[in-house]
């Protein structure tokens, strides 16, 4: 399954103009690719991810997730295909302080109705790849920066999305702690097969990734697609 952006125009209200943040843009992930975008800030990256999260409907364009065209979903529809097929990593984990590491990991999939059984025992599935086993009954305040945003990691993936979409994940991490989210993620989309796009500001680690593309002035140029 993949990620597929193809004209895509995003316009939003600016007096008594528009201001057009995305100008059409295509992009294709594959599944099993990890797709980083980079640019200056206000040059669309965050609205790239907000269209290809169904979170806002572009102007014009097509967007399909996991072999789903988007636009012929309802609100409803676009909920439920987030919920089922989009994990999304924001760029601050937002954990909640009285739960521990795997609660919010299994939160996930409450609110998502899925069976109770065998919740638990995904949740620690996932934090043992995130690199957290053993940390599962800690809070958030007992966890290091990068601890807490590979619960987040873990927190997306739980309900085994086709579509993995990340913002900043190492904008608080130093030097190493990004080093080691970039790879976990690379490592991450290559095992699971997911259509990963990372929006970052870091150009230290796109050695890690398959492709790199750069958002400037809501157009997006692209380098050779992964082999």
């Amino acid at each position: 399954m993949t990620l597929t952006l193809t004209d895509v125009t995003l316009t939003y209200p600016d007096g008594d103009t528009r201001l057009t943040a995305l100008d059409r843009v295509s992009l294709d992930v594959p599944a099993g690719t990890l797709t980083a975008v980079v640019g200056p800030s206000g040059s669309g990256k965050s609205s790239l991810l907000a269209v290809a999260a169904t979170l806002v409907t572009p102007d014009h364009g097509r967007v399909v997730v996991a072999g789903t065209d988007t636009a012929g979903l309802g609100r409803s529809g676009k909920a439920a295909l987030r919920r089922e097929r989009v994990g999304i990593v924001f760029q601050q984990p937002n954990l909640l302080p009285s739960l521990t590491a795997a609660e919010q990991v299994q939160v996930i999939s409450h609110l998502s109705g899925g069976a109770a059984r065998g919740v638990r025992s995904r949740a620690l599935e996932l934090l043992d790849a995130v690199g957290l086993a053993g940390q599962a009954d800690r809070r958030p305040h007992q966890l290091s920066g990068g601890q807490r945003q590979r619960v987040n990691i873990a927190r997306a993936l739980m309900n085994e999305p086709a579509v993995l979409l990340v913002d900043e994940p190492t904008s608080a991490l130093d030097h190493e702690r990004g080093a080691a989210v970039l790879d976990l993620l690379a490592g991450l989309t290559r095992d699971r097969s997911t259509a990963t796009v990372l929006v970052t500001h870091d150009l230290a680690h796109l050695d890690r990734v398959d492709r790199t593309v750069t958002m400037e002035d809501g157009r997006l140029t692209a380098a050779p697609a992964p082999a």
